[in-house]
């Protein structure tokens, strides 16, 4: 990597899930916008026809005459050779297929346990958390054995989880994790802000924000837009719009991702926070009667249940837009994604500094009630090759008392990982708010064995014990 007249030229970023039909296409196009840097990018995917065909796509882009970052993509087949010298790696991959997801989603269906996404909290996130964790422990073993020294951004979700394993496997990782989630709550911010004060076009950016937690379910103590306090605007727009909620024209909920934020402005009265994630999320780390207790009441709150059959569906739409770009049928349209990973890594490059959220351990205690080995999110301030948590205050103690259960489970799942121990699943699970008081131990243990067996594909071999 070269750094001359602010720009850095000979970079080299390995892509590790460089098969995705989504996420790898948004980096690129956010690579393609970026004129300060330039340099070649290794995708390795488990499915190498899959990176093949990225590869043609981000070449195209990249000779898009609206292309000012100038990029080479390749394909690589293995670990050693996409690792070795990179500067940077991103990891974003999908642990298992969506035949395990859907046991994850839909089988504590059967004993009324619903879920609205499944890849974080409640039974689907602890047994993907199962799966995850070697994948990402075999990822972290190569990274500290042919690229020990580059900046590790993850995107795969359970995020604490896949962090917690980045740094168990290699503690001194330079490793961060990667969420949107609290970009979704500014935007809510943003149009609220519009709306009571008559101002228009304000912009993500201009909602100052102070972030804790955990992630998917982070809080706002502090927002902002310039020098205005945005905290009693918020609660008066909910005083007058919590049985309607919030719809705009650009997002009139036609999607299973789409919510009237209903969620959100209900735990905003009931624990005085701002909750900084999508109702699907937040709905998951709460009791189950709260707004999961069945289909009916999810609708009544304003999201929708996301069922994996949707997901296989939408995936071969991907999977046929993405011959269609591979062979020039149609052309990639690139525009700025609204993620902030190609900013993180020009700040840490020495271009500029940024600051924003991001998962890391608390090692510096900046969430001061929570421990130090727990992965938290809050603000960082990134630059030159570095990485500075900001202090973000304390949780308030009842929303401390809702996070807690979410972290003492890390810990049981990362363990039960590691020792292959059914038992502290089966813990980790009675302990989970989705499932606490709703189905007996009994039950719980048939549930976690139907569950284990139909990711263990994909688990070690001490699971088949």
């Amino acid at each position: 990597m070269n750094y001359h007249n602010n720009k850095v030229s000979n970079m080299k970023i390995t892509y590790i899930g460089g098969g995705s039909r989504e996420w790898a296409r948004f980096f690129m196009g956010d690579l393609a916008l970026e004129a300060q840097m330039s340099g070649k990018i290794t995708l390795y995917d488990l499915d190498f026809e899959a990176a093949k065909q990225n590869a043609i796509i981000g070449n195209k882009i990249t000779a898009q005459k609206t292309s000012v970052g100038i990029w080479e993509y390749e394909a690589i087949q293995t670990l050693e050779a996409a690792l070795t010298g990179a500067d940077f790696v991103a990891i974003s991959i999908q642990p298992g297929t969506f035949d395990e997801m859907a046991s994850d989603v839909h089988l504590p269906e059967r004993h009324g346990i619903y879920q609205a996404v499944g890849d974080t909290a409640g039974p689907g996130g602890l047994i993907r958390s199962l799966r995850t964790i070697p994948m990402i422990a075999k990822i972290a073993q190569a990274i500290k054995k042919y690229a020990p020294n580059a900046w590790v951004i993850n995107y795969t979700n359970p995020m604490s989880i896949c962090m917690k394993t980045l740094y168990h496997t290699f503690p001194e990782i330079k490793a961060f994790g990667c969420c949107h989630e609290v970009f979704g709550t500014q935007e809510v911010l943003k149009t609220i802000t519009e709306q009571e004060l008559g101002i228009k076009n304000i912009t993500r950016s201009d909602i100052k924000i102070n972030i804790l937690g955990i992630n998917h379910f982070t809080w706002l103590d502090y927002a902002s837009y310039k020098g205005i306090d945005l905290i009693p605007i918020y609660e008066n727009f909910i005083e007058n719009n919590f049985k309607t909620g919030l719809t705009s024209e650009k997002n009139p909920r036609a999607s299973f991702f789409d919510c009237l934020h209903r969620v959100k402005f209900d735990l905003f009265q009931k624990y005085g926070l701002i909750a900084a994630a999508g109702d699907r999320h937040l709905a998951e780390f709460m009791p189950v009667d709260e707004y999961l207790k069945n289909p009916e009441i999810v609708k009544a709150w304003g999201f929708m249940l996301t069922p994996v059959s949707w997901r296989k569906s939408e995936l071969k739409e991907k999977e046929a837009r993405t011959k269609k770009l591979a062979s020039g049928e149609e052309e990639y349209l690139v525009s700025p994604s609204g993620e902030e990973g190609i900013l993180l890594i020009k700040a840490l490059c020495g271009l500029g500094q940024v600051t924003s959220n991001v998962n890391i351990l608390n090692s510096n205690l900046q969430i001061s009630n929570l421990p130090e080995n727990t992965i938290v999110e809050t603000n960082a301030i990134f630059e030159r090759d570095a990485i500075r948590p900001i202090f973000a205050g304390l949780l308030p103690e009842n929303i401390l008392q809702l996070t807690t259960p979410h972290i003492k489970n890390h810990d049981r799942i990362f363990e039960a990982a590691l020792t292959c121990n059914k038992d502290l699943v089966v813990e980790a699970f009675m302990n989970d708010p989705l499932v606490k008081g709703k189905i007996s131990e009994k039950i719980t243990r048939q549930l976690v064995d139907d569950m284990i067996n139909n990711t263990i594909t994909y688990l070690p071999d001490g699971w088949r014990r």
